[in-house]
């Protein structure tokens, strides 16, 4: 499968989220660093107004003779005004030409009628802050340009805009070096995954590093184990159901081409083997639907007495001809889980015990609880199971030899180790006292054990069924 083609990609995405983030940045800084120094620049020119008034206030020269000694700077200037008439000014330049400034001269007389000694104006070199003091002879007034104070303000922000342009391009470069190398393991895991075929599941990603993508390679390549396992287990269970049908077919088959139409007899016994097949493989059929529902399917959740379970187990198991049951022990102990599950792999076990158990034999049926665990078992004094083989009689369709030849399809184990993990459990297999076997379900118990969670040993009161062997 080829990689869809995206007008934008997760690269150029990525990289133009951490520009915006930059570039954002920048102007935030270079718009405080522009306003902190523009009111300072203000600030200083409104100190400079302040102590021109404080001098022209103080002193008992006239106007003209305060600014004819005045000096000018070259942003600001100086003159003596008396209504619209020019007394005196300082030379220009250096400073302000304000004298030739005819505008300025009437707004300044204006402001000076009216009785506003300080302000702002506008004037032919742009907006201007103004300060006049009374002084014999009209008013001295000094005048500061606001454009001129704030040139080197001015520069150094295009100073520091033409800086952080050149700052943005170089992030860009170095990031779409380093954004490529980041997303590289992605790109090879894409490549990998779009690689991988159901025949072909072994391919695996080399993790490099220490981080978050490194993780996620682990993860995929623990998916595809998984995956790898569950679609080996399933070929596996085909491969076991198509041996398994073929005996049965072909069992059928060669009886009925041998078969004499003619001959009710062998008909019958025909017609009778056939169906003995037929029933086998319904029971097979059904044994593996009922595995891959467990392995499937999704638990109910409840909280379950052990002690009512076994006695449920125990009543059920009764049934079973053959055989003397009866409750060794209850733990009264609770476990997390469903209920029917627990009840259908403990009476397989039972069942299971009742095959391969000599008729007449007991069993018994058990609970007991240690402080994280409840163990569900039953016990039967038959031939027991050799150590050896104990590894794999929870396999599919893996039989025990036996003397005689024991009905079933092969997966009641199966289906009961497969319900012991869906509760985070499993299976173990003991010897029994004096011979047998003892085949135990391990399940976690729910929380802190009730009251009175030790085992309790059965008492003659106990014994929930006693059925004799029958011939």
């Amino acid at each position: 499968m080829s990689p869809a083609t995206r007008p934008v990609s997760t690269r150029v995405r990525f990289l133009g989220a951490i520009l915006g983030v930059v570039l954002l940045g920048m102007i935030v800084a270079g718009g405080v660093t522009f306003l902190v120094q523009r009111d300072r620049v203000l600030a200083n020119a409104q100190r400079q107004l302040d102590g021109f008034v404080s001098t022209v206030a103080t002193s008992s020269e006239s106007a003209a003779d305060l600014v004819a000694s005045a000096i000018p700077g070259r942003t600001d200037g100086t003159l003596a005004i008396d209504g619209d008439r020019i007394l005196a000014t300082t030379p220009s330049p250096p400073g302000l030409a304000l004298a030739d400034d005819a505008g300025l001269v009437a707004s300044l007389a204006r402001s000076l009628a009216e009785g506003r000694l300080t302000g702002r104006l506008d004037s032919a070199r742009g907006p201007v802050m103004y300060a006049a003091a009374a002084a014999p002879g009209g008013y001295a007034v000094q005048v500061i340009s606001i454009d001129q104070r704030m040139e080197l303000v001015a520069l150094s922000s295009v100073t520091y805009a033409a800086t952080a342009l050149g700052v943005l391009l170089v992030v860009g470069a170095v990031g779409w070096f380093v954004t490529g190398r980041l997303f590289s393991p992605l790109r090879r895991l894409r490549d990998t995954t779009d690689a991988i075929t159901i025949d072909d599941l072994g391919t695996r990603l080399r993790a490099h590093g220490n981080d978050e993508i490194s993780d996620l390679t682990t993860s995929v390549n623990s998916m595809l184990d998984r995956l790898a396992m569950s679609v080996d287990a399933q070929r596996q269970l085909l491969d076991d159901v198509r041996h398994e049908l073929k005996t049965p077919i072909t069992i059928v088959r060669g009886h009925l081409e041998m078969m004499d139409p003619s001959d009710p007899h062998d008909v019958r016994e025909t017609r009778r083997l056939g169906m003995s097949e037929l029933d086998r493989l319904t029971r097979l059929v059904d044994d593996i639907d009922a595995l891959a529902d467990v392995e499937t399917s999704a638990l109910s959740a409840e909280v379950i007495d052990v002690a009512s379970l076994t006695d449920r187990v125990a009543g059920l198991a009764g049934a079973l001809p053959g055989h003397s049951w009866s409750v060794a022990q209850r733990a009264r102990v609770r476990v997390e889980g469903d209920a029917d599950r627990l009840v259908q792999a403990w009476l397989q076990l039972a069942d299971n015990a009742a095959k391969y158990t000599p008729e007449g034999s007991p069993i018994e049926i058990g609970s007991s609880a240690d402080d994280t665990v409840a163990h569900l078992w039953v016990r039967d004094h038959g031939p027991g199971i050799p150590p050896a083989a104990r590894h794999r009689v929870f396999r599919r369709f893996d039989r025990l030899s036996t003397r005689g030849r024991v009905d079933g399809s092969g997966l009641g184990l199966s289906i009961v180790d497969a319900i012991a993990k869906a509760h985070d459990g499993r299976c173990s297999i003991g010897d029994t006292p004096g011979g047998g076997a003892t085949i135990t379900l391990h399940i976690p118990l729910t929380g802190a054990p009730s009251p009175g969670a030790l085992p309790t040993p059965v008492r003659a009161g106990d014994v929930v069924m006693q059925r004799e062997a029958t011939g």
